[in-house]
């Protein structure tokens, strides 16, 4: 950790905060974060707002927040069994290209299984949430909607489709 990073995070901890900073527009802010995610590992807001305070840019968690939800970050399982945030490679507005929904299947969906209009997938612990977040930006139109667990996904099949056809389609992607 750098003497600025220290520094910050002293100031946080006995309740001071720096009054000035760097003022950063929305999309810089956010393209800072994203560099910060993909060079550290973040386990929470606050430990943003320290980041961003040892690069002098002020800002409240609320702030972080929103940029959060608006770069379509989710959270991680990293070695150790902690959770950190990362950026999908897509942005939430761009449909996943089939290769990209391969790739994730082939990489996290462990088992298919379906009944009537739903399927049910399986993935390591932590991964769910990676292998929905795809479907969902694949637009598929197969695909009503997602529900994502830690380790279990429930696929919502459209009902004049069904959940037979959808696993057959998922489990193909997935290598399975």
């Amino acid at each position: 950790m750098t003497a600025t990073g220290r520094s910050a995070r002293a100031a946080q901890g006995n309740g001071t905060r720096p009054a000035e900073g760097v003022k950063l527009g929305k999309r810089q802010r956010q393209h800072l974060l994203v560099r910060l995610i993909e060079t550290n590992v973040v386990h929470n807001q606050l430990e943003l707002v320290d980041l961003l305070a040892a690069e002098g840019v002020v800002v409240t968690t609320a702030t972080v927040s929103r940029d959060l939800d608006d770069l379509a970050a989710i959270k991680v399982r990293v070695p150790g069994g902690e959770s950190a945030y990362a950026i999908p490679e897509l942005p939430k507005e761009q449909f996943a290209p089939e290769e990209h929904l391969r790739r994730v299947f082939g990489d996290w969906v462990v088992e298919v299984a379906h009944s009537a209009n739903l399927v049910v997938l399986r993935t390591p612990p932590g991964s769910a949430h990676v292998v929905g977040s795809a479907l969902d930006r694949a637009g598929l139109p197969s695909i009503i909607g997602t529900v994502a667990g830690d380790d279990t996904l429930i696929v919502v099949a459209a009902e004049d489709i069904g959940g037979r056809a959808v696993a057959a389609e998922l489990s193909d992607l997935a290598g399975l």
